[in-house]
């Protein structure tokens, strides 16, 4: 036993040599602390004095300019370009028999209060939002006005509402939810004792969900993003993606692992009518994989999903989603980013439904005819067989997707790996991710901005080099957020505005993006910080803006984001009949 024990030590061990050595070691070009930012005017922040904010989520509405923060006992409005002014608050704190009632059932003083875990916009004028209220759920309308008119932020008494099925009963509990045409999708624990994880949807007529009890199709979920993705032009073809993680036995019964996976629903599925009555008609998943490859043949796996972005695209229907990862291993801890498109997410769930006899046995391919229309298809003129309604399904289609709620296939990322590494030992850990897509002179490039536990936001871009089959990570800045070390809580980004807005419990946080002229003032300088936001005009590091703004000194951009070649860009250039050399 003593020599297979270490015979698995020394494995292990080599796997994480191995891990060391495919991440890279990466050091920022800038590092600002929490004073720097404050001096350099790159920062602002809103605190409530002597109270920890605790925020749980965070919207933001670029109609009205404002960002709602949803925290302990109260909402917060502020305004987008300054969010340390022109502040609005509600108090919505629970109420002493309300609290009285939470204690004796044995909880802490500090989980029966009021805090807000669902903040969505309900309409033009009107927010939804969800509150713990002592462990006994409540929700509310917020009213906003017309963004043309005078400004308002008032909770509407008459709206009050059970929050039972829209929001959960404990502050800790992980839920997520997205809002459309006045239906909310989410993912939460429905009650107390928190044994039925399920995904909902509730309107003021229907309330539809995944099966109680059915380990198959959700087995003690983690819920962590949802988003309303379109498939094409037909609305009634629209899908709802939920992520997610949950335990899965291994094929010898024993051992439960942790797995992610991605969800759907259609989001006009009104369930069966004889069957799957109020119940998802429609429900599928498959795992997301994201792993790396070591040379005795075993891959690490990042099963833990920390956050997921959905970078949108023009069209919303081919957004990329990207997924941060932890490990699960009691060994090492270790991170990883991975980015999915969405044309390999729909063949996955175009592909083969999995099957197995029991729990304990291996998953394989469903080979036997499949019904018509398609299990999980939506009712719509795109899935053919003019269906108007999920009701009208064969109960066949509907046994069948009770059935087999998994597909076969996984969805594999980007490249095959992850696009960013992190497993060095007695390293901060990563909360938190948002993504802008920028557009530089060589390309475009993905500019991630990561959270972490200790009051930092990494801002990182990351390069395939497609002859090398290689991922290379630049580390742009490490910004210290807070004075305060905290792990970050939610990062919101706005390219609009060029603006992140960071939530932690000590606070709110407002950063600009980037600040070209700290790279420096020479020419070498700017082209060597690789950073897609800033170039060099001829006499600064100033921002990029793509081709079709017209002023002198912007015909002298210098930019080389791939590969930072400062001596050819730099030195001795002829730039409109002018020989030009760095100052």
């Amino acid at each position: 036993m003593a020599e297979r024990a270490r015979a698995a030590y020394l494995a292990v061990m080599l796997l994480y040599l191995t891990l060391l050595d495919t991440a890279s070691s990466i050091y920022p070009r800038i590092r600002l602390t929490h004073k720097e930012l404050w001096q350099q005017n790159r920062s602002l922040l809103f605190q409530e004095h002597g109270v920890a904010l605790q925020p749980r989520t965070m919207l933001l509405d670029e109609g009205h300019e404002r960002l709602y923060i949803g925290a302990r006992n109260a909402l917060y409005s502020l305004s987008l370009d300054q969010i340390n002014t022109d502040q609005t608050e509600i108090q919505w704190a629970s109420t002493e028999s309300q609290i009285e009632e939470c204690l004796m059932k044995g909880r802490e003083k500090s989980e029966c209060a009021n805090y807000i875990k669902v903040l969505q916009q309900y309409n033009q004028t009107h927010l939804l939002v969800c509150g713990t209220g002592a462990f006994n759920p409540i929700c509310a309308l917020v009213r906003l006005g017309d963004s043309g008119q005078e400004r308002q932020f008032v909770l509407e008494g008459d709206s009050l509402m059970s929050g039972k099925g829209r929001c959960p009963f404990d502050p800790n509990s992980p839920c997520t939810s997205v809002l459309s045409k006045g239906e909310l999708y989410i993912g939460l624990y429905t009650d107390y004792w928190e044994n039925d994880g399920a995904l909902c949807r509730l309107n003021r007529q229907t309330h539809t969900r995944t099966e109680r009890n059915d380990r198959q199709q959700l087995n003690n979920p983690k819920f962590v993003g949802a988003a309303v993705i379109p498939d094409n032009d037909d609305r009634d073809d629209d899908k709802v993606y939920f992520f997610f993680t949950e335990l899965e036995t291994n094929p010898e019964g024993a051992k439960k692992a942790v797995h992610t996976h991605v969800g759907r629903v259609c989001a006009n599925d009104q369930g069966g009518q004889r069957m799957l009555v109020n119940r998802w008609s429609s429900f599928l998943k498959t795992r997301l994989i994201c792993s790396v490859a070591s040379p005795n043949g075993i891959d690490t796996h990042f099963d833990e999903l920390e956050d997921v972005f959905v970078l949108k695209d023009k069209d919303g229907k081919d957004p990329e989603i990207f997924g941060l990862f932890s490990t699960t291993s009691a060994v090492f801890k270790g991170y990883a980013v991975c980015v999915y498109r969405m044309e390999d997410i729909r063949a996955a769930f175009n592909g083969p439904f999995a099957q197995r006899e029991r729990p304990e046995h291996h998953w394989t391919p469903h080979e036997d005819r499949i019904p018509y229309p398609r299990p999980g298809s939506c009712a719509s003129k795109m899935s053919g067989g003019g269906f108007s309604s999920s009701k009208e399904f064969p109960d066949e289609v509907l046994r069948f997707v009770r059935a087999h709620p998994v597909m076969y296939r996984p969805v594999l990322p980007q490249y095959n790996r992850p696009v960013l590494l992190q497993t060095e030992p007695g390293r901060r850990k990563l909360t938190q991710i948002a993504v802008d897509r920028v557009q530089a002179q060589d390309g475009h490039y993905h500019v991630l901005y990561i959270g972490t536990d200790d009051s930092m936001v990494l801002k990182v871009i990351t390069i395939y080099n497609k002859d090398t089959d290689s991922m290379e990570e630049v580390l742009l800045e490490e910004l210290q957020v807070f004075k305060v070390p905290a792990p970050i809580q939610e990062i919101i980004i706005s390219p609009k505005r060029q603006q992140l807005y960071v939530g932690s419990e000590v606070g709110v946080a407002q950063v600009r993006l980037h600040q070209c002229d700290l790279y420096g003032s020479e020419c070498a300088d700017c082209c060597l910080a690789r950073d897609p936001y800033c170039a060099w005009d001829g006499l600064t590091c100033s921002r990029y803006y793509p081709a079709g703004v017209y002023t002198k000194s912007r015909r002298f951009r210098r930019q080389d984001v791939r590969h930072g070649n400062a001596v050819q860009l730099c030195n001795g250039l002829q730039i409109d009949g002018e020989q030009w050399r760095p100052r």
